[in-house]
């Protein structure tokens, strides 16, 4: 029986190219993508940078297609600051100016201030004077007391020569009333709001700046629990609205 004889394969040297091949064919392909993605994102960029540069041009006056440089950029802090100063110069004259009246309300209505009718506050929302509500009404009523008039008209020759709007506010204590006038607390708030306003406006302040509100007990200054406390809630607010600083 002849034996069979054992063939070797020839080894072949080259087929590492192959691989080597295949090996340079995919990392050509993964940096066609990587500079593709990084191609999309860069324009977009450019897409956002542009639209910021022509937002800020716009914004100091310049051409949108001009460039953003270091002086540009002064120019624009430059313009900043003189809004922060031109706003903050605008703050200190509208504080100056409620100061002013809220010093000229003192003055006319120092004898009810004296005896704790009247408080006069200077607020962020403009000048509050707190009236008490038995200065001006009797118990359950909402027709002005005679001794009243002369005060509110003072108070309208001070506010007659402004111009910026007034809200007048009533306020009561949380015991109900039902009368055949006020069935709640909330007409007698509003009615004795309205009083005021109509003395008001009679004296020349314009309806046009004037509001009325009524609020009932809704806003209490003290605890009702006390007749002192109750006192004081009983009340009409008059704001003179502090002017809006330009944004």
């Amino acid at each position: 029986m002849a034996r069979r004889i054992k063939r070797y394969e020839h080894d072949n040297g080259d087929r590492w190219l192959i691989s080597y091949a295949d090996f340079v064919t995919l990392l050509f392909a993964f940096f066609v993508v990587m500079y593709s993605i990084s191609s999309v994102n860069e324009e977009k960029y450019k897409t956002f940078g542009d639209a910021l540069n022509s937002a800020f041009n716009k914004e100091g006056g310049a051409s949108p297609n001009a460039a953003s440089g270091p002086q540009e950029q002064q120019s624009m802090l430059f313009m900043a600051d003189r809004q922060t100063v031109r706003l903050g110069e605008q703050q200190r004259r509208i504080q100056a100016h409620m100061k002013s009246l809220s010093a000229g309300l003192s003055q006319v209505m120092s004898d009810l201030i004296d005896q704790r009718q009247v408080s006069i506050n200077q607020t962020k929302r403009g000048v509050e004077i707190d009236i008490s509500a038995s200065a001006l009404f009797r118990t359950g009523e909402a027709t002005l007391q005679p001794g009243t008039l002369d005060v509110l008209r003072q108070v309208a020759s001070v506010l007659s020569k402004e111009e910026l709007p007034i809200e007048v506010e009533g306020h009561t204590d949380d015991v109900p009333i039902a009368t055949a006038q006020f069935p709640s607390n909330w007409e007698l708030s509003s009615a004795r709001a309205s009083s005021v306003v109509r003395q008001l406006v009679e004296s020349g302040v314009s309806a046009k700046r004037l509001a009325v509100v009524g609020l009932a007990s809704n806003q209490p200054l003290a605890s009702n629990d006390t007749p002192e406390g109750r006192a004081k809630n009983r009340r009409v607010t008059i704001t003179i609205l502090s002017p809006d600083i330009e944004r």
